[in-house]
């Protein structure tokens, strides 16, 4: 369900909104190879599901397929590229402290349509190899604030070219785990939580998400296998237009042999065990890793304090979202 925010008005005009875009992109994607030490690379749009490569994310969403006359099989558009792009390291050689990132482009057809969701989906999809000293804590917060600094630097030359621009990001971030969250408001959902929380710490990163909490409910769901649940999170930032919380990345330490097996398990998918990536994680082929997705459009929307992610993006709307912007007189790309 879209919503309007009371007395909303988009700082940038159509053009100026075109070309703010395109600077975030390009800007951001430099900002963000300086500070991993990652390398572009050039990714797949769809993948042969018997490979198990695309992300299963929640594991209920329907992946887009569809029949290839010409190799004799199908195709399935990939979720995103979490489990495509360690394989990727492993296959191009990358080392330690190296890694990749590609732009990534999903369709993901049951996704509800709100401000911030669309069917579809672009983010920098980045990978980085680590040794086994790094699977840990410390290391995964470091990387967050890496990429909180990019973010804020991206966010420096764009309202250089744009001084209008009224947004304003806190660079330090406040880190806590799902479970304290469930323990300080267990009455409130989990987007409740967020919200609560990150209006009180405007950069924050919800740690270890995936596995049950007390109350029996994970706080949202992960597939079993990419992140470990317990060295994995989600980095949000307070969105003043929207007045909410707004999940820019999802990221974490990647699974070892152990924590695959231990979260298929939990998962019920130990059937997954035979597919052919997975065969090559619990052999120990494959290197181990930390990555994570970083939204397009959901910073673009964040840096342009846009109150709709269809006014940086192209997508399909239903009749109601684009009756409600046409009103308020908000642009859909």
């Amino acid at each position: 369900m879209t919503t309007i925010p009371k007395g909303y008005a988009p700082t940038l005009g159509l053009y100026d909104t075109q070309k703010a875009i395109g600077l975030i992109k390009n800007v951001f994607q430099v900002k963000l190879c300086a500070a991993l030490h990652l390398k572009r690379v050039t990714a797949p749009l769809f993948v042969d599901p018997a490979t198990g490569l695309n992300d299963d994310l929640n594991g209920v969403e329907r992946p887009v397929g569809f029949d290839i006359p010409a190799v004799g099989g199908t195709g399935q558009v990939v979720h995103s590229l979490a489990k495509w792009k360690r394989l990727a390291l492993h296959d191009y050689d990358f080392f330690v402290g190296n890694g990749l990132v590609a732009d990534m482009n999903a369709i993901r057809r049951d996704e509800e349509l709100d401000n911030l969701h669309s069917i579809y989906v672009d983010q920098w999809d980045w990978e980085k190899v680590i040794d086994r000293e790094s699977r840990n804590l410390g290391y995964l917060q470091e990387t967050v604030r890496k990429i909180v600094s990019a973010i804020c630097g991206t966010l420096d030359e764009l309202q250089w070219q744009f001084p209008d621009l009224p947004t304003q990001l806190c660079r330090d971030v406040t880190f806590i785990t799902a479970q304290e969250l469930e323990d300080r408001w267990p009455e409130l959902s989990p987007k409740e939580r967020e919200n609560r929380f990150v209006k009180e710490h405007p950069t924050a990163f919800i740690q270890q998400i995936g596995g049950k909490l007390k109350s029996g409910w994970p706080h949202d769901g992960r597939a079993p296998d990419y992140d470990d649940w317990a060295l994995n999170g989600d980095l949000l930032f307070w969105h003043e237009p929207l007045g909410l919380a707004l999940e820019i990345s999802s990221m974490g330490i990647r699974v070892d042999q152990e924590s695959l097996s231990r979260q298929l398990e939990e998962a019920g998918c130990a059937g997954r065990r035979e597919l052919p990536f997975h065969k090559m994680l619990l052999a120990g082929e494959l290197p181990l890793t930390i990555g994570g997705g970083i939204g397009q459009s959901r910073l673009c929307m964040l840096l342009l304090g846009k109150a709709h992610i269809g006014e940086v993006q192209a997508s399909l709307w239903d009749e109601a979202t684009r009756a409600a912007c046409k009103e308020a007189r908000i642009v859909l790309l």
